[in-house]
């Protein structure tokens, strides 16, 4: 079977490190929010700035990352990444132990975490090129995003008996364990392959180059538009999230168990999806499963807008939310694996990081702009105004998906 198949020792340490890093993400999921109100009592304002603000400034300084990471090999960057991380989220129970955090180092530490994640998973698109064969990407990005649901699904549950038993403090460490193991697995991966040498003379950063990736994404046809259609669909779906749980644990009166497990059970259909995925692209091609798991995606969040209280509105919500993660599950993957194949491996990591920080950046501007559309409108209306622009994100998808552009111009695929 397709996604049985082995992949060899050196993704399975790949594989590991992913799996750790992310359960761990989401194990203290809610934990510097909590940290903010409970240890620093922080008003409402300052949680939804440390909340918006720290994964934004990170974004932003992550940008002079990309040259950086390019011209390295993968496995040491990613090392870095996950020892910064560890580095930073060990100062706050460090901090809190010795009775001196602060609301300021929170969102430092936000920062670090926010720009170093961002590098991380540019480094490690990367790294899966040069390790996995171009027939077995897609295998390999089913199984990255199986790992991601399976941890958005079993995270914040566990992180919530943690919290309850020893407090937040507690998944904060844990997460910064989770970085340190990763570094450990990346680093049981083996001695990277041999950067190239440089043509000529080593030349200082280029302010060109920061927005390189950019280019190249913009340059391509198929490229192109599902950038343009993924880094507004996810802005969208995000945007809503806010306005349901205002609607859901307000005015509806639902439980925040019952929120919880609206939005929690559903993931199993991220691993469905994810795990459906080689099949359903071996048996109708990548650009068939691009734009019809690319549109059904987005047909299910205008019902969001007609939940209701009781029983009925918790089933709506809940299979709503199982249909979008479910056609997540098998667009994301196919995703990975088209912007992968068509991206030089001389360009992957810029491309990725310019990518993950307009998804950013696109998600944190269109839920401020929906927390203020809802304050006129009211959250139910927003939430419908989301789902109808959703439904004509469809119209980016491309309409073909030609040879991958790095086979056409004879580029290189990672030294294998």
């Amino acid at each position: 079977m397709v996604g049985g198949r082995s992949l060899g020792r050196r993704f399975g340490w790949l594989w590991t490190s992913y799996a750790v890093s992310t359960l761990g993400t989401w194990l203290a999921f809610d934990a510097f929010p909590l940290i903010a109100i409970l240890v620093l009592h922080a008003g409402t304002t300052a949680v939804s700035a440390l909340a918006a603000v720290g994964p934004a400034v990170g974004a932003v300084l992550a940008l002079p990352l990309g040259p950086w990471v390019e011209s390295r090999p993968k496995q040491p960057v990613m090392i870095a990444m996950d020892l910064a991380r560890f580095a930073a989220l060990t100062s706050v129970p460090a901090a809190y132990a010795l009775g001196g955090l602060t609301f300021a180092q929170l969102a430092v530490v936000s920062v670090v975490v926010g720009a170093a994640g961002i590098a991380f998973t540019a480094a490690g698109g990367a790294c899966l090129k040069e390790l996995v064969p171009p027939q077995d990407l897609l295998v390999a990005n089913g199984r990255f995003e199986s790992t991601t649901w399976t941890a958005t699904l079993l995270g914040p549950p566990l992180g919530g008996v943690a919290i309850a038993a020893f407090g937040p403090m507690a998944t904060v460490l844990a997460n910064a364990v989770s970085h340190l193991l990763s570094a450990a697995g990346i680093r049981a991966i083996g001695r990277p392959a041999p950067r190239p040498a440089p043509a000529g003379a080593p030349r200082r950063l280029r302010s060109g180059d920061l927005f390189a990736g950019w280019r190249y994404i913009l340059g391509d046809s198929v490229l192109r538009p599902l950038f343009l259609n993924t880094v507004l669909v996810s802005g969208l779906i995000t945007a809503t999230s806010p306005l349901l749980a205002v609607l859901m644990l307000g005015p509806l009166g639902f439980a925040p168990w019952q929120y919880g497990l609206a939005f929690a059970a559903p993931c199993v259909g991220g691993l469905f999806g994810s795990r459906l995925a080689p099949r359903l692209v071996a048996r109708f091609g990548q650009h068939r499963v691009l734009l019809t798991a690319g549109t059904l995606r987005v047909c299910w969040l205008p019902w969001l807008a007609f939940v209701g209280p009781g029983t009925a509105g918790l089933v709506l919500v809940m299979a709503v939310e199982f249909g979008i993660i479910t056609c997540m599950g098998v667009f994301n993957p196919v995703l990975a694996t088209c912007r992968l194949e068509r991206t030089p491996a001389d360009r992957a990591a810029r491309t990725l990081l310019a990518w993950s920080v307009s998804g950013r950046a696109a998600i944190a501007a269109l839920t401020a702009l929906w927390g203020l559309l809802a304050a006129v409108t009211g959250p139910r209306t927003a939430i419908a105004i989301a789902g109808a622009l959703a439904m004509a994100t469809p119209l980016l998808l491309p309409r073909s998906v030609p040879a991958d552009r790095t086979a056409l111009s004879g580029g290189s695929r990672g030294g294998r």
